[in-house]
This record gives structure tokens, C-alpha cells and sequence, in this order.
């Protein structure tokens, strides 16, 4: 008679999220076997560095939420503790109409109160004017999912939305303001409108107070790229490794069919995580959660650029701040800046002669801004750069990082599908998804997100199985 051996836990996907499911299932069951499988040559998702000028620094997310738990304690977990800083500056500006302009107190590019639109310098008097209706017009408390763009347009104007809401979303998201879902982007504004009935004193309510000394945001000395590497140590991770087909099997257990349509291979477990954006997660889930599937192929997907300069310190001007953003209404080439030097000061103390600044380019549905040559992603930077703050010198390297399909848009109505996909999902015994497709685009959301699909497999997961099998198939 075969000894019973221990439980197997697949996870398809080593981003960030993936990586945070499999070290949960391990934390919470030391006695379980993780395997982690992903097509990429490396683990990260959309954390990476790249080298510029002689510094190694992020070329995909460069920070983490601090006032939320998820990054900062993960971090810490693996090893990571004594990296941990948090921003020199995060003083953003607007760039408006040819001019720098603070960026107000705001949640996602709402005014937190009438004070703080009495004092937008980005706004005309006027888009002021109009903002502050909304402290007289009739309460408005939405009972279904709307875009966050006609949300603040119904009751603040179209020039708050065009002004201050797009290069917020556009930053985060690569979106559109007026086809997001304010019900995904944000829950806690819609439940303070709801509450109070006015969207000044809505985001005024949702956003912490001024006085409020906790650090908004953390990094890592190095970047935030280490962090996947850290969190992947002493897990099984086999990388170049696609996931073809995703089967159930005798016993209600799982076939993973992975390697070259010629030879075929096999990895059988007893629970699978589905941790790869919405496309190839729907291509798996098609024939044993065809309803997932559906909502899942309804996810659509924004490609943008990240573009990071090294300029000599003697060439660039003077500038204050972390960075700007930029309204995609005056027609820019890029939707944001940071100055890397500024807003870290390991990236600032990394050159004597170099200071590194980023740039991002490329929206949903706007992928023509991106087919061209690199060199030409970098001297349209350059030349926005030199509008913006008066630079005129050429950078001495650069770095054009491709986010093809990296970016997913929930539009209106995706809480819902969400929903939907989570309980078809829940009806398929050992399988749980995660990513950022579901619940939020920032690295502690996706890393929530990670352990809550680690929990829910761990809830049917055996004591013992039947010996688990990775052999080749016959073709």
C-alpha cells in the first residue's frame, strides 16, 4: 500500500500576487508542497528593475501603499525590513495649461472640501464656481455603479473630472475618468457620498486627516523590484513554464498541462490559484468555471510605457516636488512624471553626476501611441520634460520598459463582475483566482488579494493524497 503523501497546492502566475498566495499556503501549512508556474523567464509580474546611468532602479511600480498593511508587512516577512523608506517628498504638481500647479488635497483627484477648491490653482475661477454647487445642489447618493468621471462631473463640473480626476486615473489606472467605475476605483468615496450626500464632504471624509503623520507611501532601498525575489525565496518557482490547460481529474483533483504541445508534461495537485491577468485566466478557466471565463474575457486591458532618463545633475533645473501630472485635455505625449532623485533619496545618493527621472506614456485604447521606436517614446519625454520645467539638455541613457496589456480597466460595473466570477469560481471545489484583476491595481491590494485566494484553497485542502505526479505525457 502507497504512503500517503502530502498535499500539493498549484499556483499559475508569479507576480506579486501569486507569490503572496504560495507563502501563505506555506505559512499557514508548512506541510503542504507549493509549486509556482510561470511562462516569464523571471518572477515579478510587473515589478522589475533595469539598470540607467549606473543605478539599478524600478522600472515598473516604485511604491507601496503604506497606510495599508499588506506590502509593508510582506515585506518585512521576507527579509526586507531594513529596506524599507518612505518618500523624501510626495509634493505633486498639475502641469495645466503651460503651468506647474499644486496638487490639491484630494482623493483620486476629488477636492477633500470647499476650502481646498477655493485654493486649486488649477482650476479657472470659473471650474471653482462650479465645483462648489455641489455644496448646494440636492444630496445625491447613487444606488448603482457609475464612472467616476460622471460621478464628479454630475455634481463638481467637467473641469475638475478633465483637470485633477484624468491624470490621477491616468496614472494609476491608464484609463479614462468617465468610463471607470467609481464603485471599483473608489468604494470609499461612493460609501461617504452615500453617507453625507455631497462629494466635497464625501472625499473630505475618506481621506486622512492633514495632521495625520503616517507616510502615505513606502518604497524599498533598491526598489520595490527585490520584493518578488525575496518573497519567492525557498518556494518551488518554475519559471518558463506555460500553462496550457487546466483540467479536473479523479478524486477531485487537478491536471495541469504545461510544456510544448509536442511533448507535454503534467502537474497534478490538489488546489490551484489562478494568479495571471484576466485573458489567460479565462483561456484556464473555460471549461470548469465557464462562467468566470465569460466575465473574465469582458476585462479589458491598457499597454503603457515607462521611460526613465538619467540626466547630469548639472544639466537639470532646479525643481521641487516628486513629480507632476499631466491632463490628458491639453494633449501632451506623456501623462505623468516623477523625479526619481526627489522623491527617493537612495536613488538621489546612488550618482554624484546623475539624476534619474521617469515618465509614462500610453492610455487605454490608445495603443498607437506606443508602436514606435523606443528612441522616439525617449525624445518625446524629453521634449515634454523641457516644456514642463525649462530642461534642454539630451539624457546620457535611458531605459523604455513596455507594459504590453498591463494595466487592467474596471470599468462600470466591475464590482459586480467581480462577483460573479468569484462565485463561480467558489462553486469549483480547490480553485481560487487573484491578481489585479479583481480588486485593486497597487501592490498591497494585489497581495490581499494573493492571501485571500490562499485562504480560500486551504479550506478544502486534504490532510493527505494519493503520491502527486509531474511526468511526461504521451504526446
Amino acid at each position: 500500500m502507497n504512503a500517503p503523501s502530502v498535499p500539493r497546492v498549484a499556483v499559475v502566475g508569479a507576480g506579486i500576487a501569486g507569490l503572496a498566495a504560495a507563502r501563505a499556503v506555506r505559512e499557514a501549512r508548512p506541510d503542504v508542497e507549493v509549486v509556482v508556474l510561470d511562462a516569464a523567464d523571471r518572477v515579478g509580474g510587473k515589478l522589475r528593475l533595469a539598470e540607467v546611468g549606473g543605478v539599478t532602479l524600478d522600472v515598473g511600480a516604485e511604491s507601496m501603499l503604506n497606510r495599508r498593511p499588506e506590502a509593508v508587512a510582506l515585506a518585512r516577512s521576507a527579509g526586507l525590513a531594513d529596506r524599507i523608506v518612505h518618500p523624501a517628498t510626495i509634493a505633486a504638481t498639475v502641469w495645466s495649461r503651460g503651468a506647474l500647479h499644486r496638487l490639491p488635497r484630494s482623493l483620486l483627484g476629488v477636492p477633500a472640501g470647499p476650502r481646498v477648491v477655493a485654493d486649486a490653482a488649477v482650476l479657472s475661477r470659473a471650474g471653482r464656481a462650479r465645483a462648489l454647487l455641489d455644496t448646494v445642489l440636492p444630496p445625491y447618493r447613487p444606488e448603482e455603479d457609475v464612472s467616476i468621471g460622471d460621478l464628479v462631473e454630475r455634481r463638481c463640473g467637467a473641469e475638475v473630472v478633465d483637470r485633477l480626476v484624468e491624470p490621477l486615473l491616468g496614472g494609476v489606472y491608464a484609463g479614462h475618468a468617465r468610463e471607470i467605475s467609481a464603485g471599483a476605483a473608489a468604494p470609499q468615496l461612493v460609501a461617504k457620498l452615500r453617507e453625507h450626500g455631497r462629494l466635497l464632504r464625501a472625499a473630505s471624509a475618506a481621506v486622512s486627516p492633514p495632521d495625520d503623520s503616517t507616510p502615505v507611501f513606502a518604497g524599498l532601498a533598491g526598489g520595490v523590484g527585490q520584493l518578488p525575489a525575496a518573497v519567492a525565496r525557498n518556494l518551488d518557482v518554475r519559471t518558463g513554464t506555460t500553462v496550457r490547460a487546466l483540467e479536473r481529474i479523479e478524486g477531485g483533483r487537478w491536471r495541469l498541462v504545461t510544456g510544448p504541445v509536442p511533448a507535454p508534461e503534467v502537474v497534478e495537485a490538489d488546489a490551484v490559484v489562478v494568479a495571471v491577468p484576466a485573458a489567460p485566466s479565462a483561456r484556464l478557466l473555460r471549461d470548469v468555471a465557464p462562467a468566470a471565463s465569460t466575465d473574465l474575457d469582458a476585462i479589458e486591458y491598457a499597454s503603457m510605457a515607462v521611460v526613465t532618463t538619467a540626466f547630469r545633475r548639472t544639466d537639470f533645473p532646479g525643481v521641487a516636488g516628486s513629480g507632476f501630472l499631466v491632463p490628458p485635455v491639453d494633449g501632451r505625449r506623456i501623462k505623468a512624471s516623477t523625479f526619481a532623485f526627489r522623491k527617493w533619496g537612495w536613488v538621489d545618493a546612488a550618482s554624484e553626476e546623475l539624476v534619474l527621472v521617469r515618465t509614462s506614456i500610453g492610455r487605454h485604447r490608445e495603443e498607437a501611441a506606443l508602436q514606435v521606436p523606443d528612441e522616439e517614446l525617449v525624445a518625446a519625454s524629453v521634449a515634454d520634460l523641457g516644456a514642463a520645467v525649462g530642461l534642454r539638455a539630451a539624457p546620457v541613457d535611458h531605459h523604455v520598459q513596455r507594459w504590453g496589456g498591463g494595466l487592467p480597466q474596471y470599468a462600470v460595473g466591475h464590482p459586480d463582475r467581480v462577483r460573479r466570477i468569484r462565485a463561480s469560481v467558489a462553486e469549483v471545489p480547490g480553485l481560487a483566482v487573484c491578481g489585479a484583476a479583481y480588486d485593486g491595481l497597487g501592490i498591497p491590494a494585489c497581495i490581499a488579494s494573493g492571501q485571500r485566494a490562499a485562504r480560500e484553497v486551504l479550506d478544502r485542502l486534504p490532510t493527505t493524497t494519493p503520491s502527486p505526479a509531474h511526468e511526461r505525457m504521451d504526446p
